[in-house]
């Protein structure tokens, strides 16, 4: 998994690189630009930040997510070797924003509010996702964001559990995929069932997604 940011106004010329969730017991091993913070315990990588990356990877356009090439990510390997790191950066260009189908939606064992899906995703997967939203129910369609996926605000999507349920990704609101002029309140995007904009297991397009909320869609 990589997940990678840049946002010079809060943080300089730095890249962000984020591999696994947090560690309970984390360090952190700094070698000339590159800071790599690990497990402890395990001595896995959690993340790297890569100091004056634009040295190294000349003017970063974004601001925000970035998706970084296998050209990009060899530039970046080769300088991790170069001060003795490990070249751990892999490339992960699939979206994490899928159009899914929601199978089925039964009640949380321990709460009157929740629900526990099972919802189609790409690759034909069918992930169990626990949803709050008080329009959830079976056989819609909706937008998934799997783990892995950074929300629009800068929340990580990890694998977790809801009141000792799994739940591995989430099923999105307009609001939450920063979509203009959708509701700010709580309540899944439920998509057109027969709009062949959105294919169930293919990436979510947000430019289509966002003509929902205009005016003059129906």
């Amino acid at each position: 998994m990589l997940i990678s940011s840049y946002n010079p106004n809060e943080l300089g010329d730095t890249l962000i690189c984020i591999l696994n969730p947090d560690a309970d017991t984390q360090a952190v091993e700094t070698k000339k630009d590159v800071t790599r913070i690990y497990d402890a315990e395990t001595n896995v990588t959690l993340g790297l930040n890569f100091a004056h990356v634009s040295s190294k990877l000349g003017k970063v356009p974004v601001i925000g997510q970035v998706f970084l090439s296998q050209e990009q990510i060899n530039k970046l390997n080769t300088y991790l070797q170069s001060v003795g790191f490990e070249a751990e950066l892999k490339p992960d260009l699939e979206s994490k924003f899928i159009v899914g189908y929601v199978k089925t939606a039964e009640p949380h064992p321990d709460s009157d509010h929740l629900l526990v899906t099972q919802t189609i995703v790409d690759h034909d997967q069918e992930v169990q996702l626990v949803s709050g939203s008080p329009n959830m129910k079976a056989k819609i369609k909706v937008v998934v964001a799997k783990v892995g996926a950074m929300m629009p605000n800068g929340l990580i999507i990890w694998p977790g559990s809801l009141r000792g349920v799994k739940s591995d990704g989430m099923i999105c609101s307009g609001r939450e995929l920063g979509l203009p002029n959708a509701p700010q309140k709580k309540g899944a995007l439920i998509l057109p069932e027969s709009d062949d904009v959105f294919k169930v297991g293919e990436a979510f397009d947000f430019t289509q997604g966002a003509k929902l909320f205009q005016p003059s869609a129906k």
